[in-house]
């Protein structure tokens, strides 16, 4: 008697582990779907503040820095000087280039009314010309080198940082100072492409900004033109719907965007 209960609860041990067995895989199959896809929508989507223009400006000439009017974060308008240098030898090479054009005019001249007369050969008529050229030619470069000895901002904006000081001599191509153009602040994100069949440009969202604990509106200018096929996102540019005084380039926060209910 022992020995069939023995055998009758091994059986019974045994069937309720192989119906363990064929309900877990079916379990398995279907939970991944179903959280890859949460994953996915509901995701924290970061984003930086970037201004709409920025630049290095550069020296164009090896020359002395004579002033800078302007100190980081200062703003600008447009037009408006920021860098000054000292050119007095500039100057002076003008200078001399006007003097060798004005004798070499004078020679042409005379050259052509002796030629009136017969008095001079056409070579050395042409040869007068060719320097009259050369001299104005000569002008001209020494007139643009010397515009060269102050640099205007290109756009209204904030110098962002100084990287030469006054009285510092500098050297062709040597940065002097970042500025950027602060009026309009835009936001770059990764969103996935799969949100492409409901985001379209000058749709509006919100942001929220962690430097100010703020949220603000947003509305999406640009979509990428072509989609990450690994991680099959694309990258939107969105802009700042407004003007906002606190807000500074390089800040950053959360894009509060998320796909409709169906």
């Amino acid at each position: 008697m022992t020995v069939v209960l023995s055998a009758l609860r091994i059986t019974a041990a045994g069937v309720l582990a192989a119906g363990a067995l064929a309900v877990a895989p079916a379990r398995a199959a279907v939970a991944p779907p179903a959280t890859a896809a949460a994953t996915l929508e509901t995701r924290e989507i970061r984003a930086q503040l970037s201004p709409r223009r920025y630049t290095t400006l550069a020296a164009e000439i090896g020359a002395k820095i004579n002033r800078l009017p302007l100190s980081e974060g200062a703003a600008f308008k447009q037009g408006q000087m920021l860098v000054q240098f000292d050119c007095v030898l500039q100057q002076a090479q003008l200078a001399k280039a006007e003097a060798a054009l004005m004798a070499a005019d004078t020679n042409w001249r005379g050259n052509q009314k002796l030629a009136e007369l017969n008095s001079v050969g056409k070579i050395e008529l042409d040869i007068s010309k060719a320097e009259s050229l050369k001299a104005q030619a000569e002008v001209a470069a020494n007139r643009a080198l010397l515009g060269k000895c102050n640099i205007a901002a290109p756009f209204s904006g904030r110098i962002a940082e100084q990287k030469a000081r006054e009285q510092q001599y500098v050297q062709p191509g040597q940065a002097l100072m970042e500025i950027l153009d602060d009026s309009t602040l835009e936001l770059e994100f990764i969103i996935p492409s799969r949100w492409l069949t409901w985001v379209r440009s000058g749709a509006a969202f919100q942001v929220s900004i962690d430097e100010t604990g703020k949220t603000y509106p947003a509305k999406v200018q640009r979509i990428g033109a072509r989609v990450d096929p690994v991680s099959q996102s694309v990258k939107l540019t969105a802009v700042i719907d407004g003007r906002f005084g606190e807000l500074v380039a390089g800040m950053s926060g959360k894009v509060l965007m998320a796909p409709p209910h169906k």
